[in-house]
This record gives C-alpha cells, structure tokens and sequence, in this order.
C-alpha cells in the first residue's frame, strides 16, 4: 500500500471511527444533566450511535491487516466488537451519575451495530470496485 492509500485510508476508514467512538465515549461518560438535549428519544440516540460504530468497524475491519481472523469474519466480529462494547457501556454508565444500565439500551445499541454493519456490508459490495479505486489499494486475498 502506497503513503497516498495509507493517508486516504486512514482519513476516510480509520478516523471517522476513532472520532466517533471518542465521542460516544465521553457522551456516555457525562452526567445525565450535562448533556445536550436531542429530541429524538433515547433508544434513536443509541441506534444511530452504534449504526455509524458498526459502519465504521466493518469497513476498518477490511482495511486493516494486523489481525486476519477480522479480515475473514467482518460481519460477525464487527457486531460482536459493537455489541460488547454496548454491554461495557452500559455497565460504564452505572458509575456515572443520573445514569443507569438498560437492557432495551443495549438492545438499540444491538440492533444499530447490526443495521450499521449490514448498510456497509451492502455498500461495500456494491461499490468495491470504486472504493478500491478511490483508496488506491489492492485487498489481498487471505492465504490458506
């Protein structure tokens, strides 16, 4: 992979993730009271949260090469990865004040990581062949 791929890749895959999942964490870190008021109700909130981590994830899991078992189940492993962190964020949220843990949190939560990682999934598919050009890169297939 040439320094121009790396860079596109990293701008456009790796960074919108690190961003988010920055963001997620210090949202779900504040207090109740502090935080911003969205009028779309909570269980929207953790959809679309965990929609764009799953996104992100399954796309970061095709263009990374440190680990191949996330190369050769990007589905799975990325609604996995998403869906524990879901559960670890709501165990997260017992210690701060004006917060609880729920299950139909973690649900939404589920459900957004699964919604998320299927849209990139599609999208991916569907415009690879773009998106390979666009990157600059060639995936390589895995060995056996």
């Amino acid at each position: 992979m040439t320094n121009d791929s790396k860079i596109r890749v990293f701008i456009f895959i790796q960074l919108p993730l690190i961003i988010h999942w920055i963001a997620v964490l210090i949202l779900t870190s504040l207090p109740s009271e502090s935080l911003p008021s969205v009028s779309l109700g909570d269980k929207y909130e953790h959809f679309l949260a965990f929609f764009v981590l799953g996104f992100f994830l399954y796309l970061n899991s095709l263009y990374q090469n440190k680990f191949e078992l996330l190369k050769e189940y990007p589905f799975v492993l990325s609604l996995l990865i998403a869906s524990l962190y879901g559960v670890f964020d709501e165990l997260h949220q017992l210690l701060i004040p004006g917060r609880s843990a729920e299950f139909l949190d973690w649900l939404a939560d589920f459900i957004g990581a699964f919604v998320g990682v299927s849209v990139a999934s599609f999208f991916y598919k569907l415009f690879q062949d773009n998106l390979k050009k666009y990157l600059n890169i060639k995936l390589e297939p895995l060995s056996d």
